[in-house]
């Protein structure tokens, strides 16, 4: 005896169906959830596979970024890349089409880790002027550790003037960095009670001017570079104040 027909029926006239003789265009919902479970499980294996394949990707594109950050965009090839990972050069064909689909991974992975590089300091200072020492010495800092990723940086936005495939990416990348500049400056402005002078897009493009020139330094074997750029962001960002002349 089937589940069904344990299921009561109200009385009924004599012409219309029980759930047991029910055609199939009268399916009960017990006729039906076998094949809304199977479909169920498949959505749900659809989506594991779905979320494997992102995952497999993402290591991928973060053992690639090493490479390219030490030979940088011209030099590198997927088979450059195999060489110098745990992966053959099949697998990385298989989950990239080609050098710029991982390139554009790669530039993708590197704006969540690059673009609220200074929010703690943000959120946490309590004066402009520790504000000011803070993020100076995360500057220089982050010069000093982090040069070959920087230079990967420089390299891409460099390329994306002649490959489209990842430009859009790397200009959403800018954008992102530079409202992170922003909420620093118009946080020091607002403990100090003053306007800026600068437009965002115009301070983004004075600090990361002086980041890329002591970048160039600091790569050439120059000592000094992280703290003559610790003393430059100093003095940009004293010379940013427009004081209300009252």
């Amino acid at each position: 005896m089937t589940d069904v027909d344990h299921v009561a029926v109200a009385p009924s006239a004599p012409s219309q169906a029980t759930p047991s003789q029910a055609t199939p265009s009268q399916a009960t919902p017990y006729q039906t959830a076998p094949s809304q479970a199977v479909e169920t499980n498949r959505e749900r294996v659809s989506r594991r596979q779905v979320d494997k394949f992102a995952e497999r990707r993402a290591q991928l594109a973060d053992a690639a970024l090493q490479t390219l950050a030490e030979l940088g965009y011209a030099r590198t090839s997927l088979r450059e890349i195999a060489q110098n990972t745990e992966f053959s050069h099949g697998v990385l064909h298989y989950y990239f089409s080609d050098k710029e689909d991982l390139i554009t991974h790669c530039v993708r992975q590197y704006e969540a880790a690059c673009v609220t590089r200074y929010d703690e300091i943000v959120a946490s200072a309590s004066s402009a002027g520790e504000l000011k020492r803070e993020f100076s010495a995360a500057m220089a800092q982050t010069l000093r550790t982090d040069a070959p990723m920087h230079r990967l940086w420089y390299d891409l936005r460099n390329q994306s003037l002649f490959e489209e495939s990842f430009r859009a990416d790397v200009l959403e990348i800018d954008q992102h960095r530079e409202e992170m500049i922003w909420r620093v400056i118009s946080r020091y402005a607002s403990f100090g009670g003053f306007s800026i002078a600068l437009s965002p897009g115009a301070a983004y493009a004075v600090l990361d001017g002086l980041f890329q020139q002591a970048l160039l330094h600091h790569l050439a074997g120059d000592e000094d570079a992280a703290e003559v750029l610790r003393g430059n962001v100093v003095r940009v960002l004293d010379g940013l104040e427009v004081r209300d002349s009252r």
